[in-house]
Formats: C-alpha cells, sequence, structure tokens
C-alpha cells in the first residue's frame, strides 16, 4: 500500500466493464502510437530498430505503469506481480516501470469515497463512527485504507474495497494477458494459461475481505504467545465481504529500521524468516505479498507489527513436502534429489545432463544458498539478485524446455523474494541455515 508518509494521488476509479477495457484499449493505442513515434526518431538517424526496442522504450513503460496504477483493481495487481514474479520473461525497461506500482496506487476521490461508504453501510454510515478520516492514509490495487474512531473511543482503521473490482477481476486479467501477448513480451512457447486461471482465483480471494478477516484473525491466534509480533483485532460488526475493519496498531515503516542498531536489524529479519517458516511448514498458510508496507514496527515494545494479510494463501501438503525435501537435498548438496522433487513441483527439468538442466541446478542452489550457508548469511553482502538474473537470462533462451514456474511456487517465491530485499535493505545477518534445520525438525 501507498505509505501515509507521502500523500496518494486521487483520481476517479473506472468500474465498468465497458469503461476499464476503455482504459485498456486506450494503453494498447497509446504504445502503439509511442512505438510508432519512437520509430520515425530512429529511422531519421539512419537507426534500424526493432520492433521490441521500439516498444520497451521509457515513455511507453511509464505509460504502462501510470494506467495501470490509474485502473487499480486486478489490472495493477497483476502488474505487480509481473514486476516481481516473472522477471526472468519480463523486460526489465517494463519491469522496472510496473515495480512502482508496489508503492503507488491512485486514491478515490471524496465523492466516490463516499457513495462507496453508502453502499456498503447504508445512508446513515457516518452515524457509526465517532470520527471518519475521509482521505484515506494508504492506497492499494484492491481498496484504500482510513483511520476513524468508535464511539466507545477505540481507534481504529477501515479497508474499503474500490467498487467493480471482484466483477472487473477476469476481463482484466484476460485484457492484461492479451496485451502481453500482443506486445510479443510473454514467448509464444510459453503457456501462461494455468497461471493466469491461479491468479484470478488468488484475486478473488484478496477482494474477498471475510476471507482476509478470517486469516487475520488466524494469525493472532498462531501469534498470540509470540512477544515478537503484533497483529491487528478485527472489528467484526463493521467487517463485510467489501470493508475490513481493524484494531488501530502504532508503528513506523518497517525501513526505518535501516537507522537502528545491527543488532536490532538482525532480531527483527531473524523474527521475520522464522515466521516464513513457520508459515510453510506449520500453518501451510503464507502471507504472499512481499511489500514492505505490510510490516511496520513498534519502538516502544520492539514488536513487528503484520498487516494486510489479503494475499494469504493455504498451500497444500504435497507442495510444502517437496519443497522441503528440494530445499534439504539443496542444503546436503544431492543434485539428484533436488531434481526428483523440482520435477514433483511442476518445474520443467530438461533433459538427463543437459545444459538446461545444470541451469535449474545452479538456480535453486542460488536461490536457497542463505538454507545452505551456515553460521550467519549477511544479506548486506549478497549478490545473489545480480547473480539470478544472469541465470534466469540464459533459462529462457532455452525455449524447448522453458515454461512459466508452476502458480503455487511463484506465489511462495514471492514471499521469498520479499524477505530478501528487506533483508538487503536493512543490511541484516541471519542464521537462516539454523532456523531452517530447526523448522524442519519441529
Amino acid at each position: 500500500m501507498a505509505s501515509d508518509n507521502k500523500p496518494p494521488k486521487q483520481k476517479a476509479l473506472p468500474s465498468s466493464r465497458f469503461a476499464r477495457l476503455s482504459r485498456m484499449a486506450r494503453l494498447a493505442s497509446g504504445v502503439a502510437g509511442g512505438m510508432v513515434a519512437e520509430g520515425v526518431k530512429q529511422w531519421s538517424k539512419g537507426q534500424r530498430p526493432s520492433m521490441r526496442d521500439l516498444l520497451l522504450t521509457p515513455n511507453n513503460a511509464e505509460r504502462v505503469a501510470e494506467r495501470l496504477s490509474e485502473m487499480r483493481g486486478a489490472a495493477m495487481k497483476l502488474g505487480q506481480m509481473l514486476s516481481m514474479d516473472t522477471g526472468d520473461f519480463l523486460p526489465k525497461p517494463l519491469a522496472d516501470a510496473l515495480s512502482q506500482l508496489r508503492a503507488e496506487a491512485h486514491t478515490l476521490p471524496q465523492k466516490q469515497t463516499r457513495a462507496t461508504l453508502q453502499s456498503i453501510y447504508g445512508l446513515d454510515w457516518p452515524e457509526l463512527f465517532a470520527r471518519f478520516d475521509i482521505e484515506p492514509f494508504a492506497a492499494a490495487s484492491i481498496g484504500q485504507v482510513h483511520k476513524a474512531q468508535l464511539h466507545d473511543g477505540r481507534d481504529i482503521v477501515v479497508k474499503l474495497q474500490y467498487p467493480g473490482v471482484l466483477a472487473s477481476i477476469d476481463a482484466d486479467v484476460d485484457n492484461m494477458a492479451t496485451l502481453l501477448r500482443w506486445s510479443g513480451l510473454v514467448p509464444e512457447q510459453v503457456d501462461v494459461a494455468p497461471l493466469l486461471e491461479s491468479v484470478k482465483q488468488q484475486l478473488k480471494d484478496e477482494a474477498d475481505y471475510e476471507l482476509e478477516a478470517n486469516h487475520l484473525r488466524s494469525f493472532g491466534e498462531a501469534l498470540r504467545e509470540d512477544a515478537r509480533f503484533w497483529v491487528p483485532d478485527t472489528v467484526d460488526e463493521l467487517s463485510n465481504k467489501h470493508a475490513l475493519a481493524m484494531s488501530f496498531v502504532p508503528g513506523e515503516p518497517i525501513e526505518s529500521l535501516e537507522h537502528a542498531e545491527q543488532d536490532t536489524r538482525d532480531r527483527v529479519m531473524t523474527a521475520l524468516i522464522e515466521l516464513l517458516l513457520i508459515e510453510l511448514f506449520e500453518l501451510r498458510l503464507v502471507q504472499t505479498d512481499p511489500n514492505f508496507a505490510n510490516y511496520r514496527y513498534d519502538y516502544p515494545s520492539g514488536r513487528i507489527v503484520l498487516l494486510d494479510f489479503g494475499a494469504t494463501r493455504a498451500f497444500k501438503v504435497k507442495f510444502v513436502n517437496d519443497y522441503r525435501s528440494l530445499a534439504k537435498a539443496a542444503v546436503a548438496g544431492n543434485t539428484a534429489r533436488m531434481l526428483a522433487a523440482a520435477d514433483r513441483l511442476g518445474y520443467a527439468i530438461g533433459d538427463t545432463e543437459g545444459p538446461y538442466r545444470d541451469l535449474i541446478l545452479d538456480v535453486f542452489n542460488i536461490a536457497l544458498e542463505p538454507l545452505s550457508t551456515p553460521g550467519v548469511y549477511d544479506f548486506g553482502q549478497s549478490d545473489m539478485p545480480s547473480r539470478m538474473m544472469a541465470l534466469s537470462n540464459k533459462i529462457t533462451e532455452h525455449k524447448d524446455f522453458w515454461q512459466a514456474p508452476p502458480a503455487e511456487a511463484i506465489y511462495f517465491h514471492r514471499k521469498i523474494g520479499g524477505m530478501f530485499m528487506l533483508a538487503h535493505r536493512l543490511q541484516a545477518r541471519v542464521p537462516v541455515y539454523d532456523l531452517f534445520q530447526a523448522a524442519i525438525k519441529s
């Protein structure tokens, strides 16, 4: 969600299917116009650019990101996911532009906000609150968040779902897929249909605030005795499918810890990585959104505040067991077991003893490097992202074998990527090896 340190931009939300389709059509038209203009400019200089070069100009990439930010909903959410999850086949200029979507979203104008509150709570909605801040302090792809106070004096926050979000999911995802295919940004040989269906279902789950409230209660109960974490309580009487009310929990942006003592940074990241292992191996319930805004830090108590459980995903026992086998094999250096586990997870592993198989092994070994490093892993000094990017570029050259990763792995790796970025930002040193060994023995 957009930070409350920077006021979000207001923009009316297109909620009808026709209006959203029109926005997508204008996006495609604008991109095409940008390609023509760039082509004329380069041809006048005697250059002969490829269609791909014309498409991926900075202006076109920014145009895509801005339009998706205006549309919000599934279109913006898919853009966020593409920027992080599928950078192995998304060109860097577009991935960089889409990465802005993880932190920026437009908010509704006040008139549309009031209409949304009325549709959710009725004409007398102001009487439900002693105070309601009509200007949101945070905004994201699915909804925006307002501060409020109840008549009994409790400070709360209310997350309002943007109007029409749920009904637009299927069309938004299909339109985005068409745009990506038309543009050539997704290779023709890549079958993304299963992934897109999974994305649609995940987004429908995220748009169900009653489901999110259940996840919030589940995490609150699971972590109730853990003094390291602070999970808000739901305000049931003001929560439903389109609004989620929670107790207000104080805290500063988690990134502010980069100025804290090394011991504090290490302690916080150790707790968060241990929580990730608990989520996967014990709860099989993982909050998969890597946005830093989902974490805050309460300096007086030293507790980590956990927010936004909309992207929580329940993982099947088979996936958890196969992923445990893959990680254990990587730690043990057993390539045969690594490949067998990767195959069970649904990865394409290529021919026996072929170059593609070697690349796949290298990718897993790098991705699971923190688990395999005895002692502390120094995230601040790690060059893992650059090594992963170099390998990913090589993998996509093997068109006969490469395919979109299995959906469950993408969602989990989304969380892992977020944890790595936060740990790197905080320059944290974490005993990941020891945490993993404890997790698989419990």
